[in-house]
């Protein structure tokens, strides 16, 4: 058999029970708030517990390899299980009515995207608004590396989960065993979370605003509390922290943890590092002198604002702190540019990513070179390696099918009714994963007035674009379906 389904169920199964263990764990929370909504997650907890259990049980078995194909079904088939059942709490407690609203709330949260069908997010349930801070947090670092750090009873090789999981091409690694990684990338991503929750509670926030806005921080999400987003925190301490910590989830994981360590060598020879904070520099800085030209601001106000929106949107966490569509034209466009950054592989954020950049920047120069040179070896090298021609090819080939599936978003969205910079801001930031795009799904506006077909369209976007496409679209071939 082509692909076997024994692996599968072990992983699916065991996925759906842990969600289920999650949304029991709201249950409990919705108590301790008294919020009403117990029973909702009690519910969903129930049949994602008995389901899952079940269909872990009925093929369950410690030795079955895994191979890449399998890999990639499991990937995709557990992004949008988690989906699925992520829409559960907010049909029962009917925060959320329509089928499709809830799904595209679901994937918007597990694939940190942080677009939103809620007008009045403040009317919620305090446990609602937690569980949607929650499927953030979760797919930040990805459910599949979570799976793999913390159920290694299933016997499965991890490897090919990470591989077709982990947000961007990357060569640094903390450890040789990809368990010991998963679960250091998780220490630290846990660490970090309750050291931002600590932080903006002795900076003035409550602690439900706290601990949410520290679990979709980390994520790189922008799900928020609050319906005027982190515009409605005017503490300039709260806003700075949060600009630090949308930095540090926008570096890779790896990078940080040499950080964290000491080996700040490391740090500094990572040439994608420095390329993210050259671009945000440039960014914030030439943001801010225009703003202040063109719209008169002070000067403190104008670089906190543009500092803040710029690494939000280039981090892809989508908070916002002010409508910058509504400044001067050119930050129109200077924003949507930035949608198609991205910030660096083995971070939360998704997006191109900057090494993808870099290498097709770096070796769109070395071809004048080629050109000058024909019979001279020129060979692309990042942070002192050599870049193999099958590396150039995927990232080539990748950034032709991203634009490609943003052209065919925005087409499809316009032969919806949708207007033309409407139809292209909400394809690049749903395929971006960032949240905020242009028109009318800017970043004071929602996604709640789309057509239903438009919403299910954006939420493919939104997984592709988490997926980093081709762990979506690769299934979608015939090659994938056929015997070597």
């Amino acid at each position: 058999m082509l692909i076997n389904l024994q692996p599968i169920s072990n992983v699916i199964g065991a996925l759906m029970v842990f969600t289920g263990i999650l949304l029991l764990m709201l249950m409990g929370f919705s108590l301790v708030v008294g919020d009403g909504e117990w029973m909702v997650f009690g519910q969903s907890s129930f049949i994602s517990i008995i389901i899952g259990g079940i269909i872990w049980r009925l093929r369950f078995s410690s030795t079955t390899s895994l191979t890449k194909r399998e890999g990639y079904v499991i990937v995709v088939i557990s992004w949008l299980t988690i989906s699925v059942l992520g829409m559960l709490p907010y049909l029962f407690s009917h925060s959320i009515s329509s089928i499709h609203n809830a799904f595209f709330e679901s994937v918007s949260g597990f694939t940190t995207t942080g677009a939103t069908i809620l007008e009045d997010i403040e009317s919620i349930s305090p446990s609602i608004l937690m569980w949607r801070s929650l499927t953030q947090w979760i797919g930040g670092m990805g459910i599949i590396v979570l799976t793999v750090a913390l159920f290694p009873l299933l016997g499965i090789a991890g490897i090919e989960l990470f591989v077709a999981e982990a947000p961007g091409p990357t060569s640094d690694k903390i450890h040789p065993r990809i368990k010991d990684t998963a679960r250091t990338l998780w220490f630290l991503y846990v660490s970090l979370t309750l050291f931002l929750f600590l932080l903006l509670m002795l900076e003035g926030m409550g602690w439900f605003d706290a601990i949410n806005h520290a679990l979709t921080t980390m994520a790189t999400g922008g799900f928020s509390t609050k319906n005027a987003s982190i515009a409605y925190f005017t503490s300039p301490v709260i806003q700075y922290t949060i600009i630090i910590f949308m930095l540090l989830t926008g570096t890779n994981y790896a990078v940080m943890y040499f950080g964290i360590t000491g080996k700040f060598r490391k740090v500094y020879e990572n040439e994608e590092w420095r390329m993210y904070m050259i671009i945000l520099g440039i960014a914030v800085v030439g943001g801010t002198f225009l703003l202040i030209q063109t719209e008169s601001w002070a000067w403190e106000p104008a670089f906190r604002t543009v500092a803040f929106n710029v690494v939000s949107v280039v981090t892809t966490t989508g908070y916002v702190t002010s409508d910058y569509m509504s400044w001067n034209n050119g930050f129109t466009i200077f924003f949507f540019l930035l949608l198609f950054l991205g910030a660096c592989a083995g971070s939360t954020s998704g997006g191109i990513k900057l090494i993808r950049h870099l290498v097709f920047m770096r070796n769109t120069i070395l071809e004048f070179k080629r050109i000058l040179h024909p019979r001279a070896l020129i060979r692309l090298k990042i942070n002192k390696k050599i870049v193999a021609p099958k590396i150039m090819t995927h990232i080539l080939v990748f950034l032709i099918v991203y634009l490609s599936l943003f052209i065919f978003g925005a087409c499809m969205l316009s032969f919806m009714g949708l207007d033309l910079i409407t139809s292209i801001g909400a394809s690049a930031t749903s395929i971006g994963n960032v949240g905020p795009g242009m028109g009318m799904v800017g970043p004071v506006d929602n996604f709640a007035h789309l057509p239903t077909a438009a919403k299910y369209l954006l939420s493919f976007l939104m997984i592709c674009g988490r997926l980093e496409l081709f762990t979506v679209l690769v299934i979608l071939t015939p090659y994938f379906w056929r015997r070597n």
